[in-house]
């Protein structure tokens, strides 16, 4: 299980390690078993009277440029990260509207289903929402994880709390 206090220090050690002038707004660090992935944010373009289309554009060219300037810097950051925290390290982007995830890590997971949840995956992909049982997998748990925020948020809190009641408990 993944600590408060682990993501406390991942975050706490990114804000002091990541350069200021990459972040416009503190980067939004998230951490699980395998993989730390760090969201950093830039100034916005400023076109005055611009389209919709051509803001798009402009904050996908800035964000293009961004990762090839700072390529070099953000891996020798993660490696130092990696060896720290020792978890993958990814990258991604927000600028204005935009959002991009340039790295990330895509962790096989092994489950057994009954019949009628594997029906579901199976037409998921006959429908052509996803391509495999594995994508429709993924599907359904972003959904989930969508409509089910506040949910799955309280459900990490509660797990916190416990996870703090424990440390505090007698030492076996």
């Amino acid at each position: 299980m993944i600590t408060n206090e682990l993501t406390e220090r991942v975050t706490g050690w990114f804000a002091g390690r990541l350069p200021a002038e990459w972040q416009s707004a503190p980067a939004v660090v998230t951490v699980d078993r395998e993989e730390i992935t760090v969201i950093l944010s830039i100034a916005d373009v400023e076109l005055e009277g611009a389209s919709d289309a051509a803001m798009a554009e402009a904050r996908a060219g800035r964000a293009s440029a961004f990762r090839e300037e700072t390529r070099d810097q953000r891996m020798e950051i993660a490696r130092e990260a990696q060896h720290r925290f020792e978890r993958k390290v990814s990258w991604g982007l927000a600028i204005g509207e935009h959002r991009e995830l340039w790295t990330h890590v895509s962790a096989p997971t092994m489950t057994r289903l009954r019949q009628p949840q594997r029906l579901v995956l199976d037409t998921l992909v006959d429908a052509g929402v996803a391509r495999s049982r594995a994508d429709a997998l993924a599907w359904c748990v972003r959904l989930v994880g969508q409509h089910e925020s506040d949910w799955i948020a309280e459900l990490r809190e509660a797990m916190d709390t416990v996870a703090d009641v424990r440390a505090k408990g007698p030492a076996a």
